[in-house]
C-alpha cells in the first residue's frame, strides 16, 4: 500500500499550478484530491462517490488543466453541471487555478444568458466549456458547439442532474462526444440509473469513495450573518463591539486579504495581526505566542497559516470569506471551543453563497442559525454598560482623594453641582467612542479612519476630492459642482455640511444610456438616506454606484433613476431587499430620459443607431445587463 499524500508537490503537477495553490491558501490536497488527481492525470476513466464540498472540483479541474494543450484554441474539456450557479462555481475555479497558464479560456454556458454572448466566445475559441445540459444541448443542435476535439468529459453532482430530470440529456449528450475520451462522474450517491450511465460510457473506471468528517464541536455555538461584500467590515466592527470576546480569530482567503483587514482593523481602532503562509517561522511563533498570552486579541489568518493553530483563549471564530469546502470550515471551527470550553463560530455570507452555507449545515448536521449585525442601540447600550463599569472599576480600585479635591475646587470656585462636573468629564472621556450614536449613523471607531477607508462604503458623500479623482477628473478641476438640493427643491442652506441629499456626481462614460424612474417605498420618516438606497441597489442588483442616476428622498417613498433593462428577477429580488428594515417595494414610474446632467441635448442609443452615429462603448452595453445580471446571478464573464 502507498504511503499517503500530503502535498500537492506529491502529485506531479506543474510550476505554475503548484504556484496558483500556493498563491490561493492550499497546503496540502483534500483526500479525494489526493485520491483523484492521479488516476485523472494517468488518463483513466473515474467515478467519484463524495459530498459537495470536500474539494472536488479542485479534484478534477487540477489534472485536466495539466493535460491541456493550450496551443489548441478549441473545446478540450466539457464539464455538465446540474445548476447554473454551479455552473459558474466550476468555471471560476478553473480560471482561478489556471491563472498562470498562458491564453487559458473557459466559458460557462448556462439558460438565461445572452446566447449570442456565448456565440461570441465559442468563436474566439476556449479550451473548457462549463454548462447546464439544455443549454449545452441547444449548441450542439445548432452546431454552434463543435465536439472533435474533445478530450475530457466530467459529470458533476451526477445524482443532483437525476433528480432534476437531466440524466437522459446527459446520455444524448455523450453519445455526441468522440469514443475516445477520458469521462469522469462525480455523485454523493449512486443510484442505479447513473451506474447504467456509468456503466454504458465509462471504460474500466477507477472507483474513489470518500467519506466526509462531519462532526463539529459540540460546545461552539455556529450563527451566520447574511451581509454584502461592501458591507462585510462594517458588520465585522459592530460584532467585535458587542460581542464579550476573549481571543478573536478571523478567516480570510488569501495572504493579501488577511495583510489587508489586519490594517483596516487596526485604522477602526481594533488592534490585530496577519498570519499568513509567507510569514517568517521566527514571526509566526512571536505573533501567536502574543496571542496566547494576552498581548494580541485580534488575529486574522489564512487557512493554510492556522493548521495546527492551538490558543485556549480564542473564545470566537470569525469566517470574513466562507470557505470553499466543508472541511476548512469544520478546521476553522475547530479552533475556539477547545478542552471543552464554549465557543462562538460566526460566518459572513454574501446572498450569493447561501448555497455554500446549505452545503455546510448538510455536511455537519448541524443548523446554523442567523443572526442580525448588532444594531446602534445594541452598540450605543453596550458602550454605556462598560463605560459604567469602568467608572465603578475605579472606584473600587484607585486613590481618587486628589481627583476629589480638585472637584471641590471647581465647585467651590465655579459655583458648579459636582453632578455637572462629572457629566463634563464623562463627555470628555467619551469623546473618542460615543455613547450616543444618532440613528443611521455608523458607530465611529476609536480613532480615525485610514485614507483608504472610504472604499468600504458604497458612495463616500464626506469625500468629493478623492471621488473626483478616482472618476478621473484632477482635484483642481473647473467644472462646476453640483449644487446641494434639500429634498423639497429648494437649496439646501440650513446644513451644508450634510451632503446626503445632493446630487451624486457621474462619470462622462456614464451618461449615455437609458435609465428608468423607479418609486422606492421608502423616504424620511423610515430614516432612509442616498448612501442606503447606493448600497442596497450597489449590493443586491450589482449595479455600480456610477450607473445610479438620480435620488430625490421624500416623506414616504424615493425616486431613482436606474439603467433600462433591468431584469425581471432582480426586479422583483429588490423588491425585497430592505432599507432601515424596510422593504424597498420597488415599482416602474417611467421614462426620464437619457442620464446624465445634458440629457436634454443628448440623442438616445436608439437615435444614433437611426442616425448611423456609432455608439459610445458605454452605450452599447446596458449597464444593467453587464452588471446586475453579473452579482446576482454569479453570471459574470469569464477572463478571456
Amino acid at each position: 500500500m502507498s504511503p499517503p499524500i500530503t502535498q500537492f508537490e506529491e502529485l506531479a503537477l506543474s510550476p505554475p499550478l503548484l504556484q496558483t495553490l500556493k498563491e490561493v491558501g492550499y497546503e496540502a490536497p483534500s483526500p479525494i484530491q489526493a485520491a483523484c488527481i492521479p488516476p485523472l492525470l494517468a488518463g483513466h476513466d473515474l467515478i467519484g462517490q463524495a459530498q459537495t464540498g470536500t474539494g472536488k472540483t479542485a479534484a478534477f479541474a487540477l489534472p485536466l488543466l495539466e493535460r491541456l494543450d493550450l496551443t489548441d484554441r478549441q473545446p478540450q474539456v466539457l464539464v455538465l453541471t446540474p445548476t447554473r450557479e454551479l455552473a459558474i462555481q466550476v468555471a471560476e475555479a478553473f480560471q482561478s487555478y489556471a491563472r498562470h497558464l498562458p491564453d487559458f479560456h473557459v466559458l460557462p454556458i448556462y439558460g438565461g444568458q445572452s446566447m449570442s454572448l456565448q456565440l461570441r466566445h465559442l468563436r474566439r475559441g476556449v479550451h473548457v466549456v462549463v454548462g447546464t445540459p439544455g443549454r449545452i444541448m441547444d449548441h450542439l443542435r445548432r452546431e454552434t458547439l463543435t465536439l472533435d476535439g474533445l478530450r475530457s468529459v466530467v459529470l458533476d453532482e451526477a445524482d443532483e442532474m437525476l433528480r432534476m430530470g437531466f440524466i437522459e440529456d446527459v446520455d444524448w449528450i455523450l453519445e455526441k462526444t468522440p469514443a475516445e475520451k477520458q469521462v469522469a462522474l462525480f455523485s454523493a450517491t449512486m443510484p442505479e440509473p447513473i451506474r447504467r450511465v456509468a456503466h454504458r460510457h465509462l471504460r474500466e473506471p477507477r472507483e474513489v469513495k470518500i467519506q466526509t468528517r462531519t462532526a463539529t464541536v459540540a460546545t461552539v455555538r455556529q450563527r451566520y450573518c447574511q451581509v454584502g461584500v461592501q458591507h462585510k467590515l462594517e458588520a465585522l466592527t459592530r460584532v467585535l463591539e458587542v460581542e464579550e470576546t476573549d481571543a478573536v480569530l478571523i478567516f480570510v482567503r488569501t495572504k493579501i486579504a488577511a495583510t489587508e483587514l489586519a490594517e483596516r482593523l487596526e485604522a477602526r481602532g481594533y488592534p490585530s495581526a496577519a498570519l499568513h503562509g509567507d510569514m517568517t517561522q521566527a514571526l509566526r511563533e512571536k505573533t501567536i505566542e502574543q496571542l496566547r498570552g494576552g498581548g494580541l486579541d485580534i488575529m486574522v489568518a489564512t487557512d493554510v497559516a492556522a493548521r495546527g493553530l492551538d490558543v485556549q483563549r480564542i473564545s470566537h471564530v470569525v469566517n470574513y470569506d466562507i470557505p470553499s469546502d466543508t472541511e476548512a470550515y469544520i478546521h476553522r471551527i475547530g479552533r475556539t471551543g477547545r478542552a471543552g470550553r464554549a465557543g462562538e463560530a460566526i460566518l459572513f455570507v454574501a446572498p450569493r453563497e447561501m448555497r455554500m452555507l446549505r452545503v455546510i449545515e448538510k455536511a455537519t448536521r448541524q443548523p446554523i442559525t442567523p443572526m442580525q449585525p448588532p444594531s446602534q442601540a445594541a452598540i450605543a447600550g453596550h458602550r454605556l454598560n462598560r463605560f459604567k463599569q469602568k467608572i465603578l472599576d475605579t472606584l473600587a480600585a484607585q486613590e481618587l482623594s486628589f481627583f476629589q479635591d480638585v472637584v471641590g475646587q471647581l465647585e467651590r470656585e465655579q459655583d458648579i453641582g459636582a453632578r455637572d462636573i462629572a457629566a463634563a468629564l464623562a463627555y470628555l472621556m467619551q469623546r473618542d467612542r460615543p455613547l450616543q450614536l444618532p440613528e443611521g449613523a455608523e458607530a465611529k471607531p476609536p480613532r480615525p479612519q485610514a485614507a483608504d477607508e472610504t472604499r468600504d462604503r458604497a458612495e463616500p458623500a464626506d469625500r468629493p476630492t478623492r471621488r473626483r479623482e478616482r472618476l478621473g477628473e484632477s482635484a483642481d478641476s473647473t467644472a462646476k459642482p453640483t449644487r446641494p438640493r434639500a429634498v423639497d427643491g429648494t437649496r439646501d442652506r440650513a446644513e451644508p455640511a450634510d451632503r446626503s441629499t445632493r446630487q451624486r456626481e457621474r462619470p462622462k462614460e456614464s451618461t449615455e444610456f437609458e435609465v428608468m424612474r423607479y418609486r422606492l417605498e421608502v423616504g424620511h420618516q423610515h430614516g432612509a438616506t442616498p448612501q442606503n438606497i447606493v448600497g442596497a441597489i450597489a449590493n443586491e442588483a450589482g449595479i455600480e454606484s456610477r450607473y445610479i442616476g438620480r435620488i430625490e428622498i421624500h416623506d414616504d417613498h424615493s425616486t431613482v433613476d436606474l439603467p433600462t433593462g433591468m431584469p425581471e428577477e432582480i426586479f422583483q429580488h429588490l423588491k425585497k431587499v430592505r432599507v432601515r428594515q424596510h422593504p424597498l417595494n420597488i415599482s416602474r414610474l417611467g421614462r426620464p430620459g437619457p442620464s446624465g446632467p445634458d440629457r436634454a441635448g443628448r440623442r438616445s442609443v436608439l437615435d444614433k443607431a437611426e442616425a448611423g452615429v456609432k455608439p459610445s462603448r458605454s452605450a452599447k452595453t446596458n449597464p444593467v445587463d453587464r452588471e446586475a445580471k453579473t452579482a446576482s446571478r454569479r453570471q459574470r464573464e469569464i477572463k478571456s
